[in-house]
């Protein structure tokens, strides 16, 4: 079974540090372009990062470029979200999917695998 499951949420303050880890099974992420979206409350879901296969390359949505940073650890068949400077907006359920191609795109129906998600609340 082809699956993959997010793991990391939590309530932090504004200003702190989460990672976010996806994790594969049935499969090898680092075959496959791998995106991070978030969905807040009455809000539609957002591609906020994704990273391809084979060399690597990511890209960010401007509300967060500069403090989040998408990488692979391929030993651990895992893509990982590190968020930094976080902010109340970026409060919402985060989810990992894998794409079925190599790259990315903004076409969200080329992600094929998706988590069930993870809560990231930002709040004092």
């Amino acid at each position: 079974q082809l699956q993959v499951v997010e793991s990391g949420g939590g309530l932090v303050q504004p200003g702190g540090s989460l990672r976010l880890s996806c994790a594969a099974s049935g499969f090898e992420l680092r075959n496959y372009a791998v995106g991070w979206f978030r969905q807040a409350p009455g809000k539609e879901r957002e591609k906020i990062s994704c990273i391809a296969s084979r060399g690597g390359t990511t890209n960010y949505a401007d509300s967060v470029k500069g403090r989040f940073t998408i990488s692979r650890n391929n030993a651990k068949n895992t893509v990982d979200l590190q968020m930094n400077n976080l902010k109340t907006e970026d409060t919402a359920v985060y989810f990992c999917a894998a794409s079925r191609f190599l790259y990315c795109s903004e076409r969200r129906s080329d992600f094929d695998t998706w988590g069930r998600g993870t809560q990231v609340t930002v709040s004092s």
